[in-house]
């Protein structure tokens, strides 16, 4: 069939009626079967018929295993590099940039077509010990020279960044007393404007935990923040939201109302992080309830997890993932599946994923600087 812009427009509108019976019958019976969807080839597949991305983490040194490898290329068409692109990855002594370990994860997914998104530019974490010896103009000079040139170096290959991540804390929704803080209270929106100097095609995103139930402080923290940075053209796209949850943090009931929130400011959102420790059908049940809060909400475009298998996560006691161990998909990844192919004819041509990052079986033109 033809997916034209009408037929767009009715597959929506079918998916709202149809939307919640499918989340009912997952929450139900936990694994559903996706009937008349055999050629989608996985998630990601299912996710960009309805204009989405669907990722994952993406640890470069468990690039020789080839269950691994094999997962991340049938599922996800989008990578967020778990730990090379971070600070201290990237510039352990000042003034000298090894780009070896980020450019092996980017140059890998951009050789398949993979969007990658970059985390995180600057973070209260994951800090080399030269930075935490700075202060004032010093550290400022020292944390825009880092946000520019790690920007410029992966102009046109990194479609989304997390320009700044976790700077609230939990409870009050204060500033979180870092370093960076210490600079002045406009050193996020320093950071985001030498990141659209830098790359003006790049979503440029704030990204933050426990900042999924509107009504905690932090999360108003955060909307309050957003909203100032919009009204005076600070150039934010989204934020992304990391979502972990747990029989100890569930998914909030007015998660949806939460993404809702944030793109009435203007911005798109973006779950960044999402993992959810437990197992069987009520797992299942957590996930499907985030990915149709997604799905329900026209700005929120993409969905990472945050590893592959349960052995890869950060933290695999909890078995927080769509795969087990050995890699076989478990009854969160058919409910996720479901949900995304809820009320969507089968074997339509696939819609084109928003944003300005090459799409999955394509490849930008931005050169990267040497």
């Amino acid at each position: 069939m033809r997916w034209t812009r009408k037929t767009r427009g009715a597959v929506a509108r079918h998916r709202r009626r149809t939307g919640a019976l499918a989340l009912a019958t997952v929450l139900a019976i936990g694994v559903p079967a996706a009937p008349g969807w055999s050629a989608v080839a996985g998630l990601d597949d299912a996710a960009r018929l309805t204009g989405r991305s669907f990722g994952t983490a993406l640890q470069s040194a468990r690039l020789g295993d080839p269950t691994y490898v094999g997962l991340v290329e049938r599922e996800f068409g989008s990578v967020t590099p778990e730990n090379e692109l971070t600070l201290d990855a990237l510039q352990p002594v000042r003034g000298r940039f090894t780009f070896d370990a980020g450019d092996r994860a980017v140059d890998w997914a951009r050789a398949r077509g993979t969007q990658v998104r970059g985390r995180t530019l600057l973070w209260h974490a994951g800090q080399p010990g030269w930075l935490a010896g700075l202060a004032g103009s010093a550290l400022r000079e020292a944390m825009l020279e880092h946000v520019t040139r790690v920007v410029e170096h992966y102009r046109g290959e990194v479609h989304s960044w997390d320009v700044v991540s976790e700077a609230f804390v939990d409870g009050t929704g204060a500033r979180r007393a870092s370093n960076f803080q210490r600079t002045g209270d406009d050193w996020i929106e320093a950071a985001f404007r030498a990141a659209r100097a830098a790359d003006p095609g790049a979503r440029l995103c704030y990204n933050d935990y426990h900042t999924d139930d509107l009504r905690h402080a932090k999360t108003q923290a955060v909307l309050a923040m957003v909203a100032d940075l919009r009204a005076r053209g600070v150039p934010i796209d989204c934020v992304g939201l990391e979502s972990h949850f747990g029989p100890h943090t569930p998914v909030p009931e007015d998660y949806r109302a939460t993404l809702e929130a944030f793109t009435a400011l203007g911005v798109e959102v973006q779950i960044t992080e999402l993992d959810v420790e437990g197992s069987g059908d009520v797992q299942a049940a957590d996930y499907a309830r985030v990915v149709s809060a997604c799905l329900a909400v026209q700005r929120c475009t993409g969905i990472t997890v945050w590893g592959v298998r349960d052995v890869d996560s950060w933290r695999p006691g909890g078995t927080p993932l769509l795969f087990d161990r050995a890699g076989a998909p478990k009854p969160a990844y058919h409910a996720v599946l479901a949900v995304l192919t809820a009320g969507v004819p089968p074997d339509p041509t696939p819609a084109p994923c928003p944003g300005p990052g090459p799409s999955r079986g394509s490849r930008g033109t931005g050169a990267r600087p040497r």
